[in-house]
């Protein structure tokens, strides 16, 4: 079987009945809500999907869009528009990190390049493979997943509109089938260099000869490039700011495409950090943000390693979910580089071809370098960040104890946040849809009653243990329930978003010229007020996963649930950061309770 042979066969998502979605968002966004606040927003929803009322409209709309023989998806538009209509700077705010695991490098002089050498041997392999569709097709509980983010791995860079972002990948009408590239982008001390990994008869270079050619490269970049000249700053400035600045980088000199160009064709981007991360949040900040001159953050895949031989990826979000991306570091995590470059059909052919890339600046694009720089920097500064391991236990101590390990966790973020701030807020988690055609996520809320009583029992003095472990287990039950809605494309939120979507393009024509009342309710605002935004990537080749925050107040958490132990990264702007941290004191705690809760029975 080929790596795309199952995506025929897969169904489309399903599109929910919109009176489903009406009474799954009144469910839903209740528990957050007061009585009156619930009153205003259910007279709105009644007002919304009312026979004559906007709701069917624009649903019908959908239908149609839906059954279209050139629709994959109903949500088609709506990723687009959700990725690449987002304005706001996608550095830290959007591109997410994985910090891989550690990799024995003692006994070598350089490790950063023995590092680097292996990763990009992987990675290159990884190509070949599926270039030639010998990527096995992934299946989870004997249920195959799409593989189609799969084709957005390679020569796949996300480029900045006035209005709306595009993405230049392979496999698309302007580049069909496989990527053809034959180099990679290395960024050292913010000078990029080109850098081919592939030879004239494609079949990739040996170990020996990356090694050769980054040893070189190193030395031709050993002086730092001074800010106003390290264009991959521009890479972290509001998406129509860099399209106005890209623009004006192309009509200074016709030598910028060709450098634009090289970029955003390569295979991939390697990141050649010169520090030595004094402890794991400190490579988690770097592979985060770092420094964003040796950065191209619209590059769909960066590989970005220390002095010391730590390493980790960057991965822009707009055709990559976190899934997709633990599949390829696994793959290129497991195995000897000697295996990885055998399997590729590397062989020796002399230190690759090595140039560096350049831009043609004048003083007005120095100085917006050096702006986008400064402002990046206190961006990330003004973003605050804390690991947290709990390493007593995990996966499989809470699977004995019969219990969902996410659902585990994320009760434990609830009492754990009820204590910290004195309430429970809005809740987000990412559930994969993979299993549907082109499937990618859907928006989980965790807050329900059983939540609610569940945290209010935790506190109650006078409940006894049985009633708390009841209470425990009735909100787990309950989240597997919901987990399962999302997997099953039954929930609401993205529905009514992409409704809300149809009315902003077309509503006039639709008869529904006006925004409806539903989308300016408590329920609606609310229940999509993140306090707490969650995303978990169950793997054993990462230590750590992380992404920004993601609202003035939120707690992003991003978690790895290993054999043996749970890792966390938060985040959260630095104005709330005391909080973060007593939320993460507070969760030590909750996670330790609620394990011996379980053991006491």
């Amino acid at each position: 079987m080929s790596t795309f042979d199952n995506e025929d066969k897969l169904s489309s998502v399903p599109l929910p009945a919109l009176e489903d979605t009406c009474a799954r968002f009144l469910e839903w966004s209740k528990p957050l809500l007061t009585e009156q606040e619930f009153a205003d927003t259910e007279a709105a929803v009644q007002e919304f999907g009312q026979a004559d009322g906007p709701g069917p409209k624009l649903h019908a709309d959908l239908v149609r869009y839906n059954e279209d023989a050139a629709t994959h998806s109903w949500l088609d538009d709506f990723w687009p528009a959700r990725y690449l209509g987002r304005r706001d700077r996608i550095a830290l705010n959007a591109n997410f990190f994985f910090l891989f695991r550690d990799t024995p490098l003692r006994g070598f002089t350089d490790p950063q390049v023995e590092r680097a050498v292996r990763l990009i041997a992987a990675t290159v392999n990884y190509k070949i493979q599926l270039d030639a569709e010998r990527i096995p097709a992934a299946v989870t509980r004997g249920q195959p997943l799409s593989m189609e983010q799969n084709k957005f791995l390679f020569s796949t860079t996300r480029i900045p509109g006035p209005v709306q972002d595009s993405v230049r990948a392979p496999y698309s009408d302007e580049m069909p089938g496989p990527a053809t590239a034959r180099h990679i982008v290395v960024f050292c001390h913010g000078n990029a260099f080109r850098m081919d990994v592939i030879g004239p008869d494609g079949r990739p270079y040996s170990l020996d000869d990356l090694t050769a050619g980054l040893r070189g490269l190193q030395k031709t970049g050993l002086v730092p490039a001074a800010m106003t000249t390290a264009t991959g700053h521009l890479t972290t400035m509001a998406r129509a700011e860099w399209a106005a600045a890209r623009r004006r980088l192309i009509a200074r000199d016709t030598s910028n495409a060709v450098a634009l160009e090289t970029i955003e064709t390569a295979l991939f981007c390697v990141c050649l950090e010169d520090l030595d991360p004094a402890d794991d949040l400190a490579a988690c900040d770097q592979l985060l943000h770092g420094d964003s001159g040796n950065r191209w953050f619209d590059k769909a895949v960066s590989l970005i390693v220390f002095a010391d031989g730590t390493a980790g990826i960057n991965v822009e979000h707009c055709e990559l979910d976190g899934t997709t991306i633990l599949s390829f570091v696994d793959a290129i995590l497991t195995g000897t580089p000697e295996e990885h470059a055998t399997h590729s059909g590397a062989v020796a052919q002399g230190v690759p071809a090595i140039e560096p890339v350049t831009f043609v600046l004048d003083d007005g694009l120095q100085a917006e370098i050096a702006t986008a720089a400064q402002s990046f920097a206190r961006f990330a500064a003004d973003t605050a960040t804390a690991t947290l391991s709990i390493d007593e236990f995990g996966v499989d101590e809470v699977k004995r104890l019969r219990m969902s390990p996410d659902a585990f966790v994320q009760l434990g973020y609830q009492l754990a946040h009820k204590r910290a701030k004195g309430f429970t807020g809005a809740t987000y988690e990412s559930i994969a849809t993979r299993q549907y055609s082109r499937g990618r996520t859907e928006a989980m809320r965790v807050v329900t009653p059983e939540v609610l009583r569940f945290v209010a029992v935790m506190d109650d003095p006078t409940a006894a243990p049985n009633e708390r472990r009841a209470a425990f287990r009735a909100a787990a039950t309950k989240h597997v329930e919901r987990a399962k809605q999302c997997q099953a494309g039954a929930a609401p939120e993205q529905h009514l978003w992409e409704l809300q979507l149809i009315q902003q393009r077309r509503g006039a024509a639709l008869g529904v010229p006006e925004s409806p009342r539903l989308y300016e309710t408590p329920g609606w605002h609310t229940m999509r007020d993140d306090y707490l935004s969650t995303s978990s990537a169950p793997s054993t080749t990462i230590r750590y996963f992380g992404f920004g925050a993601t609202s003035s107040r939120c707690i992003g958490i991003a978690y790895v649930l290993l054999p043996d132990r749970f890792h966390l990264y938060l985040s959260t702007p630095r104005p709330v950061a005391e909080m973060m941290h007593t939320f993460a004191d507070r969760l030590r705690e909750a996670m330790h309770e609620l394990r011996a809760l379980l053991d006491e029975q």
